[in-house]
């Protein structure tokens, strides 16, 4: 099969794309929005070239870009038109485009250019099969793990930020181990009392039910607040600007 070769550069908010002829010389290039007006505008342009170099197949290569070609790989793959042909859709790791382009030193740097490469490198590249999963499920939860993956990080770093001023402002606090550095009642304390002399010496009755409305866990309230209390005795003193 002698296909045409179809690269597009894909951004938030349009796609460029580039049609290469079998034998690698330009057939046309031109930008759609990124939306599905845009994939069905190239799709009938892609389906025009197949129409006028009487050609039976096309490849059709983007990057890995986020989540913004997700929609146009679903377009281009349910489109009608486009499937009387025979046609592979590949989703390329942005390193290994990257590295085709290096063997183009002289190539400047914009949208076109990357639909060229990802075009040459379809009619270059030893790429099997389509680098792109038939069951949307995977998909599903490709997205919902890395969200998670991301939650996950942004939480762990968002904690140990806490945690570092949680050290300036309460040491002994932070240092303590029976004490949960992010914990709601932690979170409350610091809120509450402005600086570490204030916790310090509060009045243990008050700074007991205080722990115990935010906490509401602790079997022993008053243990907790004599605990507190004297995490915060033996903390460092800043100066006041501090």
């Amino acid at each position: 099969m002698n296909p045409l070769f179809v690269g597009i550069d894909v951004s938030s908010k349009n796609n460029v794309t580039y049609l290469m002829k079998p034998d690698g010389t330009k057939h046309s290039s031109f930008s759609v929005q990124n939306n599905l007006g845009g994939a069905k505008l190239m799709s009938e342009k892609i389906v025009s070239a197949l129409e006028a170099m009487q050609l039976s197949g096309v490849v059709i290569g983007l990057e890995a870009t986020s989540i913004y070609g997700d929609g146009l790989v679903c377009a281009l793959r349910e489109d009608g038109r486009l499937g009387r042909y025979q046609r592979k859709i590949h989703v390329l790791n942005p390193k290994q485009v990257k590295k085709f382009k290096d063997s183009y030193p002289d190539l400047p740097k914009n949208d076109w250019v990357d639909a060229f490469v990802i075009a040459d490198h379809l009619r270059f590249g030893r790429i099997g099969k389509e680098v792109y999963m038939d069951d949307h499920r995977y998909k599903s939860l490709q997205t919902l793990t890395r969200a998670r993956f991301d939650v996950v990080q942004n939480l762990t770093r968002e904690k140990q930020h806490f945690a570092n001023y949680l050290f300036l402002k309460c040491s002994g606090i932070a240092q303590d181990k029976d004490i949960a550095n992010s914990s709601a009642t932690t979170i409350a304390l610091m809120e509450r009392f402005e600086t570490v002399d204030e916790l310090a010496y509060a009045d243990l009755d008050e700074l007991t039910r205080f722990i115990d409305e935010t906490g509401r866990n602790f079997a022993d309230p008053a243990a907790k607040a004599k605990a507190i209390q004297a995490a915060a005795r033996n903390s460092y003193r800043l100066p006041v600007t501090v």
